[in-house]
């Protein structure tokens, strides 16, 4: 989505942003979740597939010819024959918004949140969502970093502010909500990051799934052929490094990382997997047969490692669902990220 921003930003293609603000029953998709629609229609990004999103796609036609912001409520179950072949039920409150980019403010906005997610640093946005859709002009918008604001003064959000700040990173795992007189507020905070090391096929199918559950994705290879934004165009890092050696000098892995090794041998594989057992990562996956581990264990425990650390590597990697394809193998390790992910704490 940020790529796409970002081209339309420079192209100054206006376009129309659907957000899901709020939802009641089992209707598809969360909070926060967003889409793009430009003005042949065409859309980036899902907000629940579908007819809803078929609704909402006709929604938007309207919104880009009149230029400015509508909120429609959708009731998928309604008795109308329509919503009746809605089969999940619940309703759902959408913002179609007109970016319009020719407009100084989404400019600013929009320049700083880019800049934010760039340099990887933690903020929220808030909004402010008026009773009524029939307002023209673009919504008041502000971010809020740890220390930073961005945005008008303003006494109606200073409040807001000042208890965002102080709970700033009890946010980080919540997702999107609408506060009180009509406020919502979106969490960015990078806390899932992805480390794919290794470009090859596997690395490739990887990456994409990765990114359409929502990880931020960096690739790492010794081979520029391999590791090129071409190659891997849907990520949002791909480096070159001379050799697997001092990995963190290039990428930082913290308590949130999830890191994937699957170059394109095992000796390079076990010097990544020694750098990875010495950081905090969440997730450590090695590609590989269970022979490959267990010489691979081997050498480690020989080297000192305890099997502390190796109950830490997920190898065989991924969930056995028996894949041979490297689309199928992708599938089962995303699977098993995700299940580390989702699971109770």
């Amino acid at each position: 989505m940020l790529k796409i921003i970002k081209e339309a930003q420079k192209q100054r293609e206006n376009f129309v942003m659907a957000t899901i603000l709020k939802k009641s029953g089992s209707a598809p998709r969360s909070e926060g979740v967003k889409m793009i629609i430009r003005q042949d229609l065409s859309v980036e990004g899902s907000i629940g597939g579908g007819l809803i999103e078929a609704m909402v796609i006709r929604a938007a036609a309207r919104v880009h010819k009149e230029k400015y912001f509508h909120i429609e409520e959708f009731m998928l179950n309604s008795q109308d024959e329509a919503s009746q072949r809605i089969v999940c039920g619940g309703d759902v409150k959408v913002l179609l918004e007109y970016i319009d980019w020719w407009d100084p403010k989404n400019q600013f906005f929009y320049g700083e949140l880019v800049q934010l997610i760039e340099n990887k640093t933690d903020f929220v946005t808030i909004t402010k969502i008026p009773q009524t859709s029939n307002e023209n002009g673009s919504l008041e918008k502000w971010i809020c970093t740890e220390t930073g604001f961005f945005g008008s003064e303003s006494d109606e959000v200073s409040s807001l502010v000042k208890e965002i700040r102080e709970n700033f990173y009890q946010l980080k795992y919540k997702e999107a909500f609408l506060e009180r007189e009509g406020f919502y507020v979106e969490t960015f905070f990078n806390n899932q990051n992805v480390c794919i090391i290794g470009g090859g096929h596997i690395g490739k199918v990887l990456a994409e799934l990765c990114k359409l559950v929502g990880f931020y994705v960096t690739v790492v290879d010794d081979r520029e052929e391999f590791a090129n934004v071409h190659r891997f165009n849907m990520v949002d890092e791909v480096m070159v490094i001379l050799a697997f050696e001092n990995i963190e000098d290039y990428i930082n892995i913290n308590q949130h990382s999830y890191v994937v090794i699957v170059t394109r041998g095992h000796s390079d594989d076990k010097d990544v997997l020694v750098q990875m057992l010495q950081t905090d990562a969440k997730y450590i996956g090695m590609i590989g047969s269970k022979s490959k581990r267990n010489h691979v264990y081997q050498s480690l425990l020989d080297e000192g490692f305890t099997y502390s650390d190796l109950e830490r590597i997920h190898s065989p990697i991924g969930l056995n669902i028996f894949a041979e394809t490297p689309e199928e193998i992708a599938v089962s390790i995303v699977a098993e990220m995700i299940q580390v992910r989702r699971q109770p704490k």
